[in-house]
């Protein structure tokens, strides 16, 4: 099998997900144009040697509808050659892309593919494009079909975690999204989002809050127990979980994940391209996977999904260095930590999706560029990128520096 190696990535900056958001103004169309072609004039890509660009795309309709990565090609100047594919699985959308990417490279059937997502929140809303999952009365309850938050709540019930511990966890994706900033950990990957005349608007990610506290946080109420409770899902998620008498509502819009804009693009080879267009490959890409999760609860899959690919790549938990597990909700990455015995400082060192937000369709490839520019800032070998994903699912990725 073909050994297939990352090469270079870029991700814009994430723009708060609302009419006055930084990137309200730019289209689906345009963020991806402008990583596309970052990638290509920062490596001086032939693009001819580019067999597909597969993007992540989770509202794929209005705007990111109509095949956008095939457009995005063409707009980025890639030539009438090349392809494009969306891709939707969720909030693992951009990894799915990743490894879709990375299987053409391995099965030979690929030289290069560029891999990503984008997700204009602010544009095109969450759940615009429907589906039988939440909507279907002949099949909703048949899932016991619950809002995510509720999941995330659920899960918080279960395990035990407080509203204080929750907040905690919220206050330090904040504390080291900051830090980060502030000692440049994304310089090298972020790249500047412009307008029609060319002037940037937008190039820091725009959605945190410095200085955040957890008693700031705790101030906020919760975002699902109306829904929970009048809505009635609290109790479709007791009758799928009848040990639980009553839900928890801790999870807040201080505490999950915030809505943006963002995109991201990963240039995807193998050894062979590499030596042809003068590129020197950063890391190689052990193994990934994808697994199906009860789907009331929703979000258990990351630990699941782990633990199939560290078997996949013969590994254990402590050979993997760093983590990078999108903060969905904070319950959602403690459960991880919890199962998986991994301790905090090996877990989303720079921040994560509370602090910086969470563009659906990219996040996944964005969480693949942060890890590996850690690997290369503290000299560390391996990273597992993971998500959970609506409707019960998740999906991982093991890379490993060169």
């Amino acid at each position: 099998m073909t050994e297939a190696y990352i090469y270079d990535h870029v991700r814009t900056p994430r723009g708060k997900g609302r009419p006055d958001g930084a990137l309200h103004e730019i289209t689906p169309l345009q963020l991806a144009t402008q990583v596309l072609t970052a990638l290509r004039e920062r490596s001086e890509l032939d693009t001819s040697l580019i067999d597909d660009v597969v993007m992540g795309v989770v509202s794929p309709v209005g705007e990111q509808g109509a095949v956008l990565p095939r457009s995005a090609a063409l707009n980025a100047g890639y030539g009438d050659g090349i392809p494009g594919v969306q891709v939707n699985r969720f909030c693992a959308s951009g990894l799915e892309a990743f490894n879709i990417g990375a299987a053409k490279v391995m099965s030979g059937q690929a030289p290069a593919i560029v891999a990503g997502g984008v997700e204009a929140m602010s544009r095109v809303h969450m759940g615009s494009d429907g589906g039988a999952w939440p909507t279907d009365p002949s099949f909703a309850p048949e899932v016991h079909f619950v809002p995510q938050g509720i999941g995330a709540d659920l899960i918080a019930t279960i395990d035990g975690y407080s509203r204080e511990d929750v907040d905690a966890f919220a206050a330090e994706s904040q504390r080291r999204a900051a830090a980060a900033w502030e000692e440049n950990r994304f310089g090298r990957s972020v790249h500047p989002v412009r307008d029609v005349i060319g002037q940037v608007v937008l190039d820091r990610d725009e959605h945190m809050r410095p200085g955040t506290t957890a008693a700031d946080l705790g101030n906020l109420k919760p975002s699902f127990d109306k829904i929970g409770q009048m809505g009635g899902f609290d109790a479709v998620a007791i009758r799928r979980y009848p040990q639980v008498e009553a839900l928890r509502h801790v999870h807040t819009a201080g505490n999950s994940s915030g809505i943006v804009d963002g995109a991201c693009g990963i240039l995807i080879g193998s050894k062979e391209y590499g030596e042809q267009a003068g590129l020197k490959p950063r890391a190689r890409i052990r193994t990934f996977a994808s697994i199906g999760s009860e789907p009331c609860i929703m979000l258990s899959g990351p630990a699941h999904v782990t633990q199939k690919a560290l078997k996949l790549a013969g590994m254990s938990a402590s050979d993997i260095d760093l983590y990078e597990v999108n903060e969905a909700f904070a319950s959602v990455v403690m459960r991880f930590m919890r199962a998986l015995d991994v301790p905090h400082d090996k877990v989303n060192v720079n921040g994560g999706s509370i602090a910086m937000g969470h563009p659906l369709g990219a996040t996944g490839a964005i969480i693949v560029g942060t890890a590996l520019d850690e690997l290369e800032r503290t000299d560390k070998s391996t990273a597992l990128c993971t998500l959970c994903v609506g409707a019960g699912m998740g999906t991982a990725a093991i890379i490993e520096r060169v």
